[in-house]
Protein backbone atom coordinates (compact mmCIF):
# COMPACT_ATOMS: atom_id res chain seq x y z
CA UNK A 1 0.00 0.00 0.00
CA UNK A 2 1.44 3.33 -1.07
CA UNK A 3 1.84 5.99 1.57
CA UNK A 4 0.13 9.30 1.01
CA UNK A 5 2.23 12.47 1.09
CA UNK A 6 2.41 14.22 4.46
CA UNK A 7 -0.65 16.33 5.14
CA UNK A 8 -2.78 14.64 2.50
CA UNK A 9 -5.21 13.08 4.99
CA UNK A 10 -5.85 16.51 6.47
CA UNK A 11 -6.51 17.96 2.98
CA UNK A 12 -8.93 15.13 2.21
CA UNK A 13 -10.78 15.63 5.48
CA UNK A 14 -11.22 19.34 4.76
CA UNK A 15 -12.99 18.90 1.41
CA UNK A 16 -16.44 17.39 0.71
CA UNK A 17 -15.09 15.29 -2.17
CA UNK A 18 -12.45 13.84 0.15
CA UNK A 19 -15.13 12.85 2.67
CA UNK A 20 -17.28 11.30 -0.06
CA UNK A 21 -14.35 9.37 -1.56
CA UNK A 22 -13.42 8.18 1.94
CA UNK A 23 -16.96 6.98 2.60
CA UNK A 24 -17.55 9.64 5.27
CA UNK A 25 -14.52 8.46 7.18
CA UNK A 26 -14.58 4.67 6.66
CA UNK A 27 -11.62 4.93 4.27
CA UNK A 28 -9.46 6.37 7.04
CA UNK A 29 -9.58 3.03 8.88
CA UNK A 30 -6.03 1.78 9.49
CA UNK A 31 -7.20 -1.83 9.02
CA UNK A 32 -8.93 -3.16 5.89
CA UNK A 33 -10.51 0.11 4.73
CA UNK A 34 -12.27 -1.67 1.85
CA UNK A 35 -13.96 -4.06 4.24
CA UNK A 36 -14.81 -1.24 6.65
CA UNK A 37 -16.22 0.75 3.72
CA UNK A 38 -18.32 -2.22 2.61
CA UNK A 39 -19.72 -2.58 6.13
CA UNK A 40 -20.33 1.17 6.42
CA UNK A 41 -22.29 1.07 3.14
CA UNK A 42 -24.90 -1.07 4.87
CA UNK A 43 -25.96 1.80 7.15
CA UNK A 44 -27.31 4.17 4.47
CA UNK A 45 -28.69 1.19 2.55
CA UNK A 46 -30.62 0.00 5.60
CA UNK A 47 -32.01 3.41 6.56
CA UNK A 48 -32.37 5.15 3.19
CA UNK A 49 -32.14 2.87 0.16
CA UNK A 50 -33.64 -0.56 0.79
CA UNK A 51 -37.27 0.56 0.64
CA UNK A 52 -36.92 2.66 -2.52
CA UNK A 53 -38.71 1.58 -5.67
CA UNK A 54 -36.42 -0.08 -8.21
CA UNK A 55 -36.40 2.91 -10.63
CA UNK A 56 -35.52 5.34 -7.84
CA UNK A 57 -32.91 2.94 -6.42
CA UNK A 58 -31.27 2.62 -9.84
CA UNK A 59 -31.30 6.41 -10.30
CA UNK A 60 -29.59 6.79 -6.92
CA UNK A 61 -26.99 4.20 -7.99
CA UNK A 62 -26.24 6.08 -11.21
CA UNK A 63 -25.97 9.39 -9.35
CA UNK A 64 -23.73 7.95 -6.63
CA UNK A 65 -21.55 6.22 -9.24
CA UNK A 66 -21.04 9.52 -11.09
CA UNK A 67 -20.40 11.36 -7.80
CA UNK A 68 -17.93 8.61 -6.86
CA UNK A 69 -16.04 8.98 -10.14
CA UNK A 70 -15.66 12.70 -9.46
CA UNK A 71 -14.66 12.24 -5.80
CA UNK A 72 -12.24 9.39 -6.56
CA UNK A 73 -10.64 11.38 -9.40
CA UNK A 74 -10.25 14.39 -7.11
CA UNK A 75 -8.69 12.20 -4.39
CA UNK A 76 -6.36 10.41 -6.81
CA UNK A 77 -5.05 13.79 -8.00
CA UNK A 78 -4.51 14.98 -4.43
CA UNK A 79 -2.74 11.81 -3.24
CA UNK A 80 -0.76 11.02 -6.38
CA UNK A 81 -1.77 7.36 -5.91
CA UNK A 82 -3.69 5.60 -8.68
CA UNK A 83 -6.08 3.70 -6.40
CA UNK A 84 -5.57 4.96 -2.84
CA UNK A 85 -6.96 2.74 -0.09
CA UNK A 86 -8.69 5.76 1.42
CA UNK A 87 -11.14 5.74 -1.52
CA UNK A 88 -13.96 3.45 -0.41
CA UNK A 89 -16.94 5.12 -2.10
CA UNK A 90 -16.50 2.44 -4.76
CA UNK A 91 -17.22 -0.16 -2.04
CA UNK A 92 -20.39 1.72 -1.12
CA UNK A 93 -21.68 1.66 -4.68
CA UNK A 94 -20.56 -1.92 -5.26
CA UNK A 95 -22.35 -3.07 -2.11
CA UNK A 96 -25.48 -1.17 -3.10
CA UNK A 97 -25.42 -2.94 -6.48
CA UNK A 98 -25.11 -6.32 -4.75
CA UNK A 99 -28.10 -5.41 -2.56
CA UNK A 100 -30.53 -4.64 -5.43
CA UNK A 101 -33.83 -6.48 -4.87
CA UNK A 102 -32.30 -8.42 -2.00
CA UNK A 103 -34.73 -10.82 -0.31
CA UNK A 104 -35.65 -9.88 3.26
CA UNK A 105 -33.53 -11.17 6.13
CA UNK A 106 -30.09 -10.72 7.62
CA UNK A 107 -28.71 -13.95 6.10
CA UNK A 108 -29.14 -12.35 2.67
CA UNK A 109 -27.37 -9.16 3.80
CA UNK A 110 -24.47 -11.22 5.17
CA UNK A 111 -24.33 -13.22 1.93
CA UNK A 112 -24.33 -10.00 -0.12
CA UNK A 113 -21.47 -8.60 1.97
CA UNK A 114 -19.45 -11.83 1.74
CA UNK A 115 -19.96 -12.25 -2.00
CA UNK A 116 -19.15 -8.63 -2.76
CA UNK A 117 -15.94 -8.79 -0.72
CA UNK A 118 -15.02 -12.11 -2.39
CA UNK A 119 -15.41 -10.71 -5.90
CA UNK A 120 -13.76 -7.39 -4.99
CA UNK A 121 -10.69 -9.25 -3.71
CA UNK A 122 -10.64 -12.22 -6.12
CA UNK A 123 -11.33 -10.01 -9.16
CA UNK A 124 -12.86 -12.38 -11.73
CA UNK A 125 -13.32 -11.01 -15.24
CA UNK A 126 -14.46 -8.21 -15.91
CA UNK A 127 -13.47 -6.94 -12.44
CA UNK A 128 -9.81 -7.73 -13.17
CA UNK A 129 -10.03 -6.09 -16.60
CA UNK A 130 -11.44 -2.85 -15.17
CA UNK A 131 -8.90 -2.90 -12.34
CA UNK A 132 -5.91 -3.26 -14.68
CA UNK A 133 -7.00 -1.38 -17.81
CA UNK A 134 -9.02 1.59 -16.56
CA UNK A 135 -7.59 4.36 -14.46
CA UNK A 136 -8.63 7.46 -12.60
CA UNK A 137 -11.92 7.86 -10.79
CA UNK A 138 -13.89 5.89 -13.38
CA UNK A 139 -11.53 2.92 -13.16
CA UNK A 140 -11.58 2.99 -9.36
CA UNK A 141 -15.38 2.90 -9.38
CA UNK A 142 -16.00 0.46 -12.24
CA UNK A 143 -14.13 -2.57 -10.89
CA UNK A 144 -16.23 -2.47 -7.70
CA UNK A 145 -19.41 -1.99 -9.73
CA UNK A 146 -18.52 -5.17 -11.62
CA UNK A 147 -17.83 -6.99 -8.32
CA UNK A 148 -21.25 -5.83 -7.15
CA UNK A 149 -22.83 -7.19 -10.34
CA UNK A 150 -21.18 -10.58 -9.76
CA UNK A 151 -22.55 -10.67 -6.21
CA UNK A 152 -25.98 -9.52 -7.41
CA UNK A 153 -26.11 -12.26 -10.05
CA UNK A 154 -25.25 -15.01 -7.55
CA UNK A 155 -27.64 -13.68 -4.92
CA UNK A 156 -30.51 -13.49 -7.39
CA UNK A 157 -29.69 -16.98 -8.69
CA UNK A 158 -29.66 -18.28 -5.12
CA UNK A 159 -32.99 -16.59 -4.34
CA UNK A 160 -34.51 -18.00 -7.51
CA UNK A 161 -33.24 -21.51 -6.78
CA UNK A 162 -34.56 -21.35 -3.21
CA UNK A 163 -37.96 -20.21 -4.42
CA UNK A 164 -38.12 -23.03 -7.00
CA UNK A 165 -36.89 -25.88 -4.84
CA UNK A 166 -38.11 -25.13 -1.33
Amino acid sequence: MALMPTGTRRKLMRHPLGWIAAGFGAGFSPWAPGTVGSLAALVPWWFLLRDLSLPVYLAVLVATFVLGCWAAHWTIRRTGIEDPSVVVWDEYVGMWIALILLPAGWPWVVAAFALFRLFDIWKPWPVSWADSKLHGGFGAMLDDAFAGLWALALLQLGAWLLSRFS
